[in-house]
Parts: structure tokens; C-alpha cells; sequence
């Protein structure tokens, strides 16, 4: 097998958890492209169901909410009544909570709700996944890949002279600690399964985007490109070349790895 063959995925089932976001369905686009066939994983049902109807008959979308026991259970067993098998975990949900204003509250005056919201999804769901598709990989004894998305506010504290004058969907923006807290504790439960499932053939690393434009004003895409060594946001399918690497025999010897695609943000 030559070197670009091993990017291939063909043969493998992969599934993807917040699969009908932004950079989501971008990933379960580079996966199918790869050869993959692609678990659809949203909280909304129609929208994981709208994507993988857009890829085709090698993707199916399933309805589940990652922060709950019951529904990821429910879940990972009807992936593996569709498909028999799962071979590679993206596990990339996260949320900005309810009530975006809340999310971006003050420090101070943070609720502790809001807080909770944060990280059942952030960092809850990544474990309630991890931990049932974790057991199919190890009884079926095959191996396989997971890949965990961070952020590059799991790596470095935020710089708030970014966010003077900066706006999300019409509101004041800023990175809130429950949001740093939660992706910094994905970089530590990716290396503790990397350790945990080394024996039996499971990699598993991570994947740290830097800023995607989703709905920011000009002002933050400003400062925030020139804060960015590359001076620049990153476009989402910037994502997907690094996802394919981490899910494929191309990083067979990778595992417990933290993958920045920040422009350079984190080198500062």
C-alpha cells in the first residue's frame, strides 16, 4: 500500500457525533469522500437525517442527544443494527448551550446551569460515546479510531482584546471558562483512552480547530485574523484533511496526539 492509499477508508463505518453542524457535516462529507460509509449523530433528528440524505445511500442519519445515558446507548446500537460495525468515532458534538446570552455571561456572574449545560455535552457526551462505541471496538476485537475535537481555548486561554467590539448572531461574544474547562478536559480523556486502549489496537487523538467563521461580525473576524500568525480565520473544509489523517492507517502509529488547524494561533 502506497502512502496515499492509507488515507483511504474504504470498507470502514464511521460515525459522527454533531454531524449536521457547521464543520460536522463537512467531516462526514471528507469521510464518505475517503470511502467511508457515515453515521449521521445530531440532537436534531431532521437535520443528521437532511445531511445524510445530501451524501446518499452510504450515510444514514440517527437522532441522539450525547449528554443523555439512554439516548447514546439507543444510538450506538442502532448504528450497529444499520451498519454491523463501527470503525471510527468522531467524537465532535459540543454546544453553546440554550440561551446564547447566558453563555456569555460574566465570569461573576456565571450560572452554575448554564455551566452544567456546557459541559454535559462538551465533555459528558464525549465519555458517553467514547464509552459505548469503546465497547463494541474491544469485543470485536479489530481495533479502530477515534478522533476527539478540542479547541485551541483547550490549549491556550482566550485573548479578550479579540472580543471588544465583537459580535455572535447579533450579541456580545466572548469564550466562557465552561467552554475552556470543557475542551481542555477533552485533551485529557483523549490521552487517558489513548493509554487505556493501546492494547487492544484503538487509537485515539485529537483535533483542535482554530476559529471558523459561523455568524461573527466583521469587527471579530478582523481582530481575530490578526492575532492569527497565518492572519487569517480558518475556512471549515480546512478541517477535514486533518480528521482524514487522524481516522485512517495514514497516523497508524499516532495515538494520544494533539493536531492543531489554527493558522498558528497556539505557537503564540
Amino acid at each position: 500500500m502506497n502512502a496515499l492509499e492509507k488515507f483511504r477508508l474504504d470498507g470502514k463505518v464511521a460515525l459522527v457525533t454533531g454531524g449536521a453542524g457547521i464543520l460536522g457535516q463537512k467531516f462526514c462529507r471528507g469521510l464518505q469522500d475517503a470511502g467511508a460509509r457515515v453515521a449521521v449523530v445530531d440532537v436534531n433528528g431532521d437535520a443528521a437525517r437532511a445531511v445524510a440524505k445530501d451524501l446518499g445511500e452510504t450515510a444514514v442519519g440517527f437522532a441522539c442527544d450525547v449528554s443523555d445515558p439512554a439516548s447514546v446507548t439507543a444510538c450506538v446500537d442502532d448504528v450497529l443494527a444499520r451498519f454491523g460495525h463501527i470503525d471510527v468515532l468522531h467524537n465532535n458534538a459540543a454546544t453553546k448551550t440554550s440561551d446564547l446570552k447566558a453563555c456569555f455571561a460574566p465570569f461573576e456572574e456565571y450560572a452554575f446551569q448554564t455551566w452544567r449545560e456546557m459541559m454535559a455535552v462538551n465533555i459528558d457526551g464525549m465519555f458517553l460515546m467514547a464509552q459505548a462505541v469503546g465497547r463494541h471496538m474491544v469485543s470485536r476485537g479489530e481495533g479502530g479510531t477515534v478522533i476527539q475535537t478540542s479547541s485551541i481555548y483547550g490549549l491556550v486561554g482566550p485573548d479578550p482584546r479579540i472580543y471588544e467590539g465583537s459580535h455572535y448572531l447579533g450579541g456580545p461574544i466572548n469564550t466562557p471558562a465552561a467552554y475552556s474547562a470543557s475542551k481542555a478536559a477533552v485533551i485529557g480523556l483523549t490521552r487517558w483512552l489513548a493509554t487505556h486502549w493501546a492494547k487492544q489496537g484503538i487509537r485515539v487523538n485529537c483535533l483542535v480547530p482554530g476559529g471558523v467563521g459561523s455568524g461573527q461580525n466583521g469587527t471579530f473576524s478582523d481582530l481575530y485574523s490578526a492575532r492569527v500568525p497565518m492572519g487569517r480565520m480558518a475556512e471549515a473544509d480546512e478541517m477535514v484533511p486533518a480528521l482524514l489523517y487522524l481516522a485512517s492507517d495514514a497516523s497508524s502509529y499516532v495515538t494520544g496526539q494533539v493536531l492543531a488547524v489554527d493558522g498558528g494561533w497556539t505557537c503564540w
